[in-house]
């Protein structure tokens, strides 16, 4: 997937940060995914810098391109400690221009939160199908954000009132294992 510049949830894209979502049913499919897939192969000839995150799902709910991508289970809601956070729309092509005046103040707000860590903009195709990675100290700050920020709060609620997107997804995450760098910069996810 495409990124936003300097793998931030901003509009413009950034084409030498890319992003790779995969998802696995154990840690061994994935180890040897990352090692002897082509893809994976190909991203580190030619990648400088990456950041891996192995996260596990707590909550999801909605679709990916018709689909539920990430399987949770029931007793995992109880997480307490790092939380990941996917939000992911489809934006309707009529709705692209005011989806587009309104989502940067929500991106400000995000960074100035407290608890928050880092985001990422991501996409399949950046100007329609767009993604937000995030990491927060715990759920609660993540929370506040989404709804208690101002900014982030209108934004929901014109989402909804105005029509915007033709699908959503909104997942959480416990985080496993991470590694790497991102725009210089050595995460603590732990």
């Amino acid at each position: 997937m495409g990124s936003g510049k300097d793998a931030q949830v901003d509009l413009p894209a950034d084409y030498r940060h890319w992003a790779i979502l995969t998802t696995w049913d154990d840690r061994a499919t994935y180890d040897d995914f990352s090692f002897r897939s082509f893809v994976m192969k190909w991203f580190k000839l030619f990648g400088c810098e990456s950041f891996t995150i192995l996260l596990n799902p707590l909550s999801s709910h909605g679709l990916w391109s018709g689909k539920e991508p990430f399987k949770t289970k029931k007793t995992a809601v109880n997480h307490t400690g790092k939380i990941a956070v996917i939000t992911r729309a489809a934006i309707r092509f009529n709705k692209l221009k005011e989806f587009r005046s309104n989502v940067k103040r929500a991106a400000d707000a995000m960074r100035a939160a407290p608890g928050f860590i880092l985001s990422a903009g991501i996409g399949e195709n950046p100007f329609f199908d767009q993604a937000t990675f995030s990491i927060w100290e715990n759920a609660e700050s993540m929370k506040a954000y989404a709804y208690q920020s101002h900014d982030h709060s209108d934004v929901i609620r014109l989402t909804r009132a105005r029509e915007w997107y033709k699908e959503e997804l909104f997942a959480r995450f416990a985080i496993i294992e991470s590694w790497g760098t991102l725009n210089g910069i050595k995460i603590n996810t732990q």
